[in-house]
């Protein structure tokens, strides 16, 4: 696999170093295990200039470089500090077993200096591409990172106060995030921050979906949408309230309860960035509390992994089966040991009139499947001139607590004018309500989310049953 070029990562909340209060730093990384070293570091393209911020619990001198094999040999290095008489701050470079000295051409830029509640902190700038031979070249290969610091600002030997980080500086972590989130003490409660993402003026493909789950137990499921172009404002609240925001459904990465990091094939790429690059995302965390828990804070979110080195195809991600939310509600009767519900995609109906260009086949190849607590078995299936051809999914042991993306070990071709059907089967044997289709654990739904290329726009081709033959029968 070609090496990636840049991460960055979607969070409602936030700790040392947010994207949200720093936008020309997006990426960070403690370079020590008691996070007294901090580097944050951005760039706005591959032929600009990197920027570095060195944040060090220090009053003394600071260091930083960048090494072949993680020592001071061969280091490409800078050092300062705020002295007595004001800052100061130098480009080194660090001989085979010998004290640093300084470069002659002076490659790197100092930008602040601040000192602040015993910490240093250190800003400075270099051009990524950089001819001057006593600096280190900076690629998309992990780069080793060096640190040292001192009590004083006299510059001496550093002794315990070093160490050293493998870092891919061009491959490294955003995240985007406003304060932490106080979880209300319901049963749920879906989150919502609509925002920007990172500024990638070039097309980028996302290869891999990677969750932080800060607190287990409430967190049952994320997922980050593209927005329409209508959606043109920031905001941070409770989801489904009837912001605009509400209209943002074109899923870009997902997370259910018990999945872990999701890696796509090494042909296949989420796009981002490029024409897309000013396009607001919506990422939806829905909690979980069914004890009514009070003061938990919450942090989650989805790292993604991107890359410059685009792939060969273009993933879309297809959500598929029962529409959530209808104004006609839809019951599953209580004290039920099998109830089947079904979701209808056809192709020829729904992408037809909402396409100009023709329609390529889709080459499905994993599959999200997602119900709640009364979930027991979701199947797939796929049809073609009304007759039953394949599964796209298949779980006849679903459970809740283990919602993983899952591969399909081959390639599955979805033809215009095909059907998918999604079935849903539920058991509600120990409920004495009937249980509606809904956004809580105790409601139900019944999903598929189909990952597939070559990616066309459109995100979601679901159905709404008709229950009007139903509430009457339920209700009785």
């Amino acid at each position: 696999m070609p090496p990636p070029l840049g991460l960055f990562t979607v969070f409602l909340a936030w700790t040392a170093g947010a994207w949200a209060t720093d936008h020309d730093l997006p990426f960070m990384e403690y370079l020590d295990v008691e996070r007294l070293v901090c580097l944050k570091w951005g760039f706005a393209d591959m032929q600009g200039n990197i920027t570095f911020q060195l944040a060090v619990n220090t009053t003394g001198w600071v260091g930083f470089g960048l090494s072949p094999q993680g020592g001071m040999d061969d280091a490409d290095i800078v050092m300062g500090g705020l002295g007595p008489t004001g800052s100061y701050f130098s480009d080194y470079h660090s001989p085979e077993e010998g004290w640093p000295l300084m470069d002659e051409d002076q490659s790197y830029t100092l930008l602040s200096m601040i000192e602040n509640d015993g910490q240093t902190i250190m800003t400075f700038q270099r051009s990524i591409k950089n001819c001057d031979e006593k600096d280190f070249q900076i690629t998309a290969e992990p780069i080793k990172l060096i640190y040292a610091y001192g009590t004083s600002d006299d510059i001496r030997y550093h002794g315990s106060l070093r160490g050293t980080k493998e870092v891919n500086l061009l491959n490294h972590k955003t995240r985007t995030t406003p304060p932490d989130i106080t979880v209300p003490a319901n049963k749920t409660y879906y989150h919502c921050k609509v925002m920007k993402l990172p500024e990638l003026p070039t097309k980028h493909h996302i290869y891999q979906v990677e969750p932080e789950i800060e607190n287990h137990d409430v967190v049952h499921h994320m997922l980050l949408y593209h927005c329409p172009s209508f959606v043109k404002q920031p905001y941070d609240k409770g989801c489904y309230m009837g912001d605009i925001g509400d209209a943002c459904f074109g899923v870009v990465a997902s997370w259910g309860v018990g999945g872990g990091t999701y890696e796509l094939p090494e042909n296949t790429g989420i796009p981002i960035g490029g024409v897309d690059s000013g396009r607001f995302y919506r990422l939806e965390i829905h909690y979980n509390n069914p004890q009514k828990k009070e003061g938990i804070i919450d942090s989650s979110g989805l790292r993604l992994y991107y890359t410059d080195q685009l792939r060969q195809h273009d993933v879309g991600i297809l959500t598929t089966g029962v529409f959530p939310v209808s104004r006609m509600p839809y019951k599953i009767p209580p004290e039920a040991p099998q109830f089947h519900t079904y979701g209808i995609c056809n192709t020829f109906f729904y992408f037809h009139p909402q396409l100009v260009n023709p329609i390529p086949d889709l080459q499905v190849f994993s599959v999200l499947l997602h119900t709640h607590l009364a979930g027991r078995k979701v199947r797939v299936g796929h049809f073609r001139e009304g007759k039953q051809i394949d599964f796209l999914g298949v779980n006849e042991n679903y459970d809740f607590d283990m919602q993983e993306i899952v591969n399909l070990g081959s390639i599955k071709t979805v033809k215009p004018d095909d059907e998918i059907i999604v079935e849903c089967t539920y058991s509600t044997a120990d409920r004495t309500e009937a249980t509606l289709m809904g956004l809580s654990t105790t409601d139900e739904m019944c999903l598929a989310f189909l990952f597939y290329y070559p990616a066309i726009d459109i995100t979601s081709c679901t159905s709404r049953p008709n229950s009007s033959l139903l509430l009457d029968t339920i209700d009785e």
